[in-house]
């Protein structure tokens, strides 16, 4: 009988929990906003109730001795081993934090319940859940590279997460483009989180505005008002046509594809699996940014070059924080 797991994604913002079935997917799920202003002992108490809640929901149906532990996904370094999180950048304050102990100690006492804890990066869960179950499954080596407020990456090398000895591995944000440019972002210069987040996407485009300004029709959009222009915006004008709009999603995608060059050239990866809020502007990021991996790469890196979509949107932290449960109750693999 298939094993069923709880899922959790944790966030800055908001918490999202689920039961996956490890066949049939979501069965139940969850979400409220993190209340991160109680720091971590109180996001502790957080996610042990959200655990809690569902575990004895998903009870009254499924059978307990099919359960095979909560996986949690966390932004920040995290040491797998040790289940121990490290200054996580939308936590703020919580330095390093035993979070797999504490939750496992928490759902205990508070809760009754002594169940197998699993802690992962939050990029490498979702990895690991596209793996599974989205748009990884039919490759053996990818890079998932998600495109959001930031940019954060998971790499699968033959089926298993690979996390480098410290945890911080598929780092892509964090590689740098252009070492002498002005953008930075956490006091490093010209990554590639500081040229194409979401801010920096907006900021790019009220740049190469310059004294013309935006396009008419983005004007439009954001009612006249500059400071409301946001990505969607600039997608919608996109898809209308806009060569202005179009332009700005064309850069994007260049500076995309010559940091997923930079990753075909190191590691000989080339599939690539692309998700994030971001993500939704789909072809519009894809075909420039293939385009400028191929003019990035020799003619020998070419064969087998792809780019394709995220299958499990927002979901697919939980559905890798789960599946890191399923089998042998481990982190799968080792890392090679």
């Amino acid at each position: 009988m298939p094993s069923w797991a709880i899922g959790i994604d944790l966030g800055g913002t908001n918490i999202k929990t689920a039961v996956i079935d490890e066949a049939a997917g979501i069965l139940f799920e969850d979400a409220q906003p993190t209340d991160s202003a109680a720091g971590p002992d109180g996001v502790i108490r957080q996610l042990a109730l959200l655990a809690s809640d569902l575990y004895q929901q998903a009870s009254e149906s499924l059978d307990a001795g099919d359960f095979a532990g909560v996986g949690l996904g966390a932004p920040g370094a995290v040491d797998a081993a040790q289940g121990m999180l490290s200054y996580p950048p939308n936590l703020p304050g919580w330095g390093r934090y035993p979070l797999r102990d504490r939750l496992r100690q928490r759902l205990e006492e508070a809760h009754g319940l002594s169940v197998p804890v699993l802690v992962e990066n939050d990029a490498n869960a979702a990895a690991y859940g596209e793996a599974v179950y989205g748009g990884g499954s039919a490759f053996r080596d990818f890079m998932l590279v998600t495109l959001g407020t930031g940019v954060g990456g998971g790499i699968i090398l033959d089926r298993k997460l690979y996390r480098g000895p410290t945890g911080t591995a598929g780092e892509i944000g964090f590689m740098i483009i252009d070492f002498e440019g002005s953008s930075v972002h956490a006091g490093v210069r010209g990554t590639i989180e500081s040229l194409i987040g979401k801010e920096r996407i907006v900021e790019l485009a009220c740049r190469e505005g310059g004294e013309q300004g935006l396009s008419p029709r983005l004007m439009q959009l954001c009612s006249l008002n500059v400071d409301g222009l946001s990505p969607r915006h600039l997608e919608q004008a996109a898809r209308e046509g806009d060569r202005f709009a179009l332009q700005i999603w064309h850069r994007v995608g260049e500076i995309l594809g010559v940091g997923l060059a930079n990753v075909t050239a190191l590691m000989d990866i080339r599939k690539f699996v692309i998700g994030g809020g971001i993500s939704a502007a789909g072809e519009l990021i894809f075909e420039p940014a293939l385009m400028q991996l191929h003019r990035s790469t020799l003619p020998s890196m070419h064969d087998g070059l792809e780019i394709v979509p995220a299958r499990l949107g927002n979901k697919a932290g939980m559905y890798g924080a789960a599946a890191l449960c399923f089998g042998s109750g481990q982190p799968p693999g080792s890392d090679a």
